[in-house]
């Protein structure tokens, strides 16, 4: 049994994740035409230089959060340097944010097929057009880029890009905040407890 010391309160689930997607479907059904996938990713670079840039968290799991980028970004190289990252998410629509820290893996082609063979016909051109983290010329170079793969794949499916794909950021820590008045936050910390989760409560 997963110990839950000082987590007594009603509001706190024993799994962060299953608490995680509770929580963001009531952020989502109190903000109109808020879809609530927006997180903050935090990596570092082999010497320790932090970055962090907002991405979208569209599909979580019992095993972790998924984040798709090009292979070649700098959040990708990275995690392939230095897998530990965070997330946060701030649901202002709540008063409420969530924040994970873990290690992020690179997931299967046949994950990343899926994920892309999903996507808006748009946003699959987009990843063959982009070179992500690298510079470009002009906006306009950019544009005749996307025209070219346009051109490319016309009239047919676009395959997922070799350099484009998923990673799974798997937890072994994770935070739900919830603002009180006068600063007095309630804060519940979950570490990874083997197969379950150990949860604390934590002074603001």
């Amino acid at each position: 049994m997963p110990s839950l010391r000082g987590c007594y309160d009603a509001r706190v689930s024993h799994d962060p994740i299953t608490l995680f997607l509770e929580r963001r479907r009531a952020a989502v059904a109190a903000g109109a035409g808020f879809d609530g996938t927006a997180a903050v990713l935090a990596t570092a670079d082999r010497d320790g230089r932090p970055a962090a840039r907002w991405v979208l968290v569209k599909d979580v799991g019992p095993e972790g959060l998924l984040v798709f980028t090009n292979y070649e970004s700098r959040k990708a190289q990275d995690i392939e340097a230095n897998p530990r990252v965070a997330l946060a998410m701030h649901w202002p629509e709540i008063d409420e944010q969530f924040r994970f820290e873990g290690r992020a893996e690179r997931l299967s082609a046949g994950e990343s097929d899926a994920y892309h063979a999903a996507r808006p016909r748009g946003s699959q051109i987009a990843a063959w057009a982009s070179p992500q983290s690298r510079p470009i010329e002009s906006r306009e170079a950019l544009a005749v880029r996307v025209t070219e793969i346009e051109a490319r794949f016309d009239g047919v499916e676009v395959p997922r890009p070799p350099f484009w794909g998923g990673y799974r950021v798997v937890p072994d820590r994770a935070e739900r905040w919830i603002n009180g008045a006068d600063r007095l936050h309630d804060r519940f910390v979950y570490t990874r407890d083997g197969d379950g989760w150990t949860c604390e409560r934590w002074a603001p």
